[in-house]
């Protein structure tokens, strides 16, 4: 599995959030600028992650962007499954329907790609921000 720019991003957009918290709502133009992403991209990137409550936006002169919950109740893993979509090395041991494997019963290699999803999945919802 290997994350694009989306969840790279996405990750890194939201640390920044989490680390400027106490400052009130951070500008996109603040955050592009200290995370040298372009700042349309990061319009894009933080459409979803509004949609999903994980950033809220704030509008007027001293408006921004700010966590959509405490940092420590958002993981890296809800970051990259709602930016890249769920986690698996392949997808018929993807975390929303697994069982569609039409495979699964016999299949020789699942055993390892599930066991590869969950350690990936374990690893990613440890770290909050």
């Amino acid at each position: 599995m290997k994350l694009s720019t989306r969840g790279r991003y996405g990750v890194r957009a939201l640390v920044y959030i989490a680390l400027t918290e106490e400052d009130g709502p951070v500008a996109i133009h603040t955050i592009a600028e200290r995370q040298g992403i372009s700042e349309r991209y990061l319009e894009q990137l933080l459409i979803p992650l509004k949609k999903a409550g994980l950033v809220k936006s704030i509008r007027g002169a001293r408006g921004g962007y700010i966590l959509g919950r405490k940092p420590e109740k958002i993981t890296m893993g809800d970051i990259i499954r709602v930016l890249e979509g769920p986690i698996a090395p392949v997808e018929c041991v993807n975390e929303i329907n697994p069982d569609e494997c039409t495979r699964a019963d016999y299949c020789v290699t699942r055993k390892v790609w599930s066991e590869v999803r969950d350690a990936i999945s374990n690893i990613l919802d440890s770290y909050s921000l």
